[in-house]
């Protein structure tokens, strides 16, 4: 007896992946439980087991093809199904190059004429936009979701032939809606030779998140630079008993330190917006993610429960996350339910610049290069002098629609008092 062998749910809100590795081939033996596939999804990689005992007799995928959850992967003969959903488990995979699967899940059924719609607020503002009824969309997500590709597939299609156009009341002046769809490219080939290549893996995920957060977050950003004269000296003092614990005592460090202080002082930075419901979402935890560069692109691991570890913790802690990131051994889980984000440009030299905030969260910090500039400073004797201090460029971008300018200063403020004074950032631990 032939059974397929879909794309399994792999976590609320991953409804793609691409395929890494394929672990079987044709006539293979496979017991229920045996790793057949590796696909990599929202910036992690996972192992698919297989959910039957049998004989593979078809492969559909193959690396680098991009899936979607219900797409048929492997056919085999023989065997009967488990009744649970295969267990996914966290691996490390081979890069492959990226192409899209030839299969598509069947088509589900049009929605029931009531109740909600399945679909994310970014699709129903942009069907609001395009003016489509979302009931009139034959959904392609899973479990009936639609997608913002099915709107957009909608509005170009036209609406049926029983669903007529509405017209404007007698007298009313012509409808000349701004809003338009994205033109198509422009054929590049006619000015010159070009090359392409595939949006693939981290790219293609952080390309999604990224145009996520910039379409559904009014972006504010807030200025400073900090002196870390003093910091700066008590890090080299301990820097060398923090290595030999395994640990790296950089000022992404003292940075997590100094924003779980504010993030105290300031709840309405550890949040989220429930546009839904109207609410904002005050988290009490303080799960801070820090931007990691790799060679595939940039990943986002939290440290959790910044505010109950000390400084040598997260010292250690952080040297580890990074290394275990660029060696692309980062699990969902180690990815997910930050609630706030630094991003450190310092080390590369980078000055000053403006991050875009990691949806859900309502805030991140950037951190740039610090460079050693002339300071005007009181003496003490209440005269002024010009010295050199050690400045630190940093930037606060915030979600305008929890937060106003006047919160990221007072935000900033603290940040720079913690950070520019280590005695203080000690107080704050007690």
């Amino acid at each position: 007896m032939a059974r397929s062998f879909r794309l399994p749910d792999l976590g609320e809100g991953i409804h793609e992946g691409e395929v890494i590795a394929v672990r079987v081939k044709v006539g293979d033996a496979v017991k229920e439980g045996d790793i057949i596939l590796e696909v990599e999804t929202d910036k992690a990689t996972v192992e698919i087991p297989s959910p039957y005992t049998g004989t593979v007799v078809q492969i559909l995928v193959k690396p680098g093809d991009l899936i979607k959850v219900a797409d048929v992967m492997i056919n085999f003969d023989g065997g009967e199904e488990t009744s649970a959903e295969p267990e996914i488990i966290t691996g490390t995979p081979p890069a492959g190059p990226g192409k899209i699967a030839p299969d598509a899940p069947e088509t589900p059924p049009k929605q029931p004429d009531t109740g909600p719609i399945p679909a994310s607020p970014a699709t129903r503002r942009l069907a609001r936009e395009l003016g489509v009824d979302l009931r009139s969309i034959t959904p392609s997500g899973p479990a009936g979701l639609v997608t913002a590709e099915d709107v957009r597939a909608h509005a170009i299609k036209g609406p049926a032939p029983d669903q007529p156009k509405l017209t404007p009341p007698e007298g009313a002046a012509e409808s000349r809606p701004l809003v338009t769809t994205v033109p198509p490219l422009p054929d590049f080939r006619l000015y010159g030779p070009v090359k392409r290549m595939a949006l693939r893996s981290i790219r293609r995920a952080t390309a999604k998140q990224m145009a996520l957060s910039w379409s559904q977050i009014p972006h504010v950003n807030s200025q400073d630079a900090i002196d870390i004269t003093r910091l700066e000296t008590f890090r080299n003092k301990h820097m060398a008993a923090i290595q030999a614990k395994g640990g790296r005592l950089t000022l992404t460090v003292f940075a997590l330190k100094a924003a779980a202080t504010a993030l105290k002082a300031f709840p309405n930075f550890n949040a989220s917006l429930d546009v839904e419901a109207g609410e904002i979402v005050l988290k009490d935890y303080f799960n801070i993610g820090v931007a990691v560069d790799t060679q595939d692109g940039l990943i986002v691991p939290v440290i959790r429960d910044v505010d109950r570890k000390s400084l040598t913790d997260l010292a250690i802690e952080l040297n580890e996350t990074v290394q275990r990131t660029r060696d692309r051994k980062t699990s969902l889980e180690d990815i997910r339910g930050g609630t706030f984000t630094i991003t450190n440009a310092g080390a590369m030299g980078g000055g000053f610049f403006t991050p875009i905030i990691n949806y859900p969260e309502v805030a991140i910090l950037g951190m740039g290069h610090a460079g050693w500039q002339p300071v005007v400073i009181e003496n003490g004797q209440g005269l002024r002098e010009i010295v050199p201090r050690l400045m630190m460029p940093v930037v606060l971008c915030i979600d305008h629609r929890v937060l106003d300018g006047a919160d990221a200063v007072r935000f900033l403020k603290m940040i720079n008092s913690s950070l520019q004074d280590p005695e203080e950032l000690l107080m704050t631990m007690v």
